[in-house]
């Protein structure tokens, strides 16, 4: 995932209030989630969870190294973008 990018976009959300960020905060989230960057160093355990949330809330999981330092959170593993156009910004700039 092209850091500089993704962080903006990331960023962007934060500041809009459309940015969950940790797997518990995330899984508390009510209304729509579009999009779910998750960390590849997650644990097994927390992967499965993170499979789950995704189905529950019928959104692509983007998988990326270092996600802590993209949303300039420590030992962040999952974040939830609910904002509609930025989660697709993010969506094609994964598949350049």
């Amino acid at each position: 995932m092209a850091g500089s990018k993704t962080e903006t976009y990331l960023g962007f959300c934060r500041r809009a209030g459309k940015l969950a960020l940790g797997v518990n905060a995330v899984a508390a989230t009510r209304g729509r989630v579009y999009l779910l960057v998750a960390d590849r160093s997650a644990s097994p355990n927390t992967q499965k969870e993170i499979q789950k949330i995704a189905a529950r809330f019928a959104c692509p999981v983007v998988w990326t190294d270092g996600l802590d330092a993209l949303v300039h959170k420590e030992a962040c593993k999952l974040a939830a973008v609910r904002e509609e156009h930025l989660a697709a910004a993010i969506i094609a700039q994964e598949k350049e």
